[in-house]
């Protein structure tokens, strides 16, 4: 195991005996009612916007730490206060910081590239934004491709009426649905490629279900664009006119930036050392840490490289992103505790979730696998839910990826796809959300877009059922 620096070390040394073992939490020992924190939060966020706004956007940061602590204090007093630093530090080191480091990299990056040239939003250049966008996803992400095509897409509505059902549609294709066909894409892919999934195996066995799904997005949301805007009739005068402006991007050199981020997240996992320190008894790989530390240098190159007046003309705004900050310690601490009790399966309190996948005569069921990763995958992190159900399905990367093809791919697509039923189930949703309002876009409530997805998406997730997954 590697050392650290000595000051670190000696640190490290005096706090790891109170946190040593405390990184796992054993879910079979777990009542449900641990759960409530995280259902306060997801609550939280769904009606107090609408119900108590005044109160809600200037202190969302102190009610999520509300929850945080309603989980954190009574942990502590029943499994011991090195038990609950433990597992802040595991959060903190082994999931949050990477999330979040990543995300500012993508986010840092993606705001120094202005698309020139205001393009017209009608219903075929909506479209099309959204088919590169969900193709790019695939590539440097849905968090890199969501950042960059959002703006430029809203700016190309910024005259119309009816703008909040573009954004959704945006958020159903370019933020989740399109990032379903490499590990680069989202990370649960991501995960399952650490864990010995092949590279191009999820492009091969869930191409059709991606197609398909894309392809009915982008008909459907072409019907419903139609129609608004030959409702609006004479638009009012557009803000951002083209005014004969050609099509590019300035900040191009931030594609640089874009370029390394995809670098660091794949040489994290090919690249295998071996070697792992110890901070506050949370393990970190080597390779994680240089990934993490590289990418809040790609933070800084993207700041420093940058011209000088095209973050002004995005509009940037770090507003989304301490946003999200916010909210997703919260739900990143709260949740431990439900994933626990989720990976305990027979043994845990969830113990009917493992049953209903699984088959009388002892095989996984592929509906069911698709689903609850799924629906679970829409409220918790789809990450570690991936990584639930990879495990519960015998967590064997080879016989996954051959005798048991069907059931990775249905726990593949359902992590990906059903990210986008709520603005929590992926990290771009509530990114994209808050650029959105940010920009003065109105967009529907919790509940409100859940409407939209259980309209639109939970039909074709069915379809897709009896087609591929049944």
């Amino acid at each position: 195991m590697a050392r650290l620096s000595p000051r670190f070390a000696a640190a490290a040394a005096l706090l790891s005996p109170l946190l040593a073992g405390a990184a796992e939490v054993d879910g079979a020992t777990l009542s449900p009612w641990w759960g409530v924190p995280f259902a306060g939060v997801l609550l939280s966020i769904a009606i107090m916007p609408l119900a108590l706004p005044w109160i809600w956007h200037k202190h969302f940061g102190k009610i999520t730490l509300a929850w945080s602590l309603a989980f954190l204090v009574p942990f502590a007093v029943v499994f011991g206060p090195g038990a609950a630093g433990g597992l802040v530090a595991h959060t903190l080191f082994a999931e949050y910081i990477p999330f979040i480091v990543l995300l500012v990299a993508l986010y840092t990056a993606a705001g120094g590239i202005y698309v020139r040239g205001n393009l017209h939003g009608s219903p075929a250049v909506n479209v099309a934004i959204m088919a590169v966008g969900s193709l790019l996803a695939s590539i440097m992400g849905t968090t890199g491709a969501s950042m960059l095509m959002i703006r430029p897409l809203i700016r190309a509505n910024d005259n119309r009426k009816h703008v909040a059902h573009v954004v959704v549609f945006f958020i159903f294709t370019v933020s989740n649905a399109g990032g379903s066909l490499t590990p680069l894409g989202d990370p649960p892919l991501f995960l399952g490629f650490l864990r010995g999934v092949e590279f191009f195996w999820t492009v091969k066995h869930i191409f059709p279900e991606t197609l398909f799904l894309l392809g009915s997005l982008l008909a459907i949301f072409w019907v419903i664009d139609t129609h608004y805007y030959r409702k609006e009739g004479v638009l009012p005068a557009d803000p951002t006119p083209d005014g004969g402006e050609r099509p590019g991007f300035d900040g191009a050199i931030n594609f640089l930036p874009l370029a390394l981020v995809v670098g660091l997240v794949l040489m994290s996992g090919l690249w295998k050392p071996g070697i792992t320190f110890d901070i506050f008894g949370t393990a970190v790989e080597l390779q994680s840490l240089v990934r993490d530390i590289g990418l809040v240098g790609v933070a800084f190159l993207s700041l420093a490289i940058t011209p000088r007046g095209v973050r002004v003309k995005n509009q940037f705004s770090w507003a989304p992103m301490q946003e999200v900050a916010k909210l997703f310690i919260g739900i990143f601490l709260t949740m431990v505790p439900v994933l626990a009790m989720l990976k305990a399966g027979l043994a845990g309190p969830f113990a009917p979730v493992a049953q209903a996948v699984t088959a009388p005569d002892g095989q996984p069921l592929p509906w069911a696998y698709f689903w609850f990763s799924g629906v679970l995958s829409s409220f918790l992190d789809n990450a570690p839910t991936y990584l639930v159900f990879f495990n519960l399905a015998g967590g064997d990367p080879q016989q996954l990826m051959t005798v048991l093809a069907p059931t990775l791919a249905a726990i593949s697509a359902g992590s990906v796809f059903m990210g986008a039923n709520t603005y929590i189930g992926n990290a771009p949703n509530f990114m994209v959300k808050a650029i959105a309002e940010d920009r003065g876009v109105e967009m529907p409530s919790f509940f409100g877009y859940m409407a939209w997805s259980g309209a639109v998406l939970i039909p074709l997730f069915i379809v897709m059922t009896f087609v591929w997954f049944k």
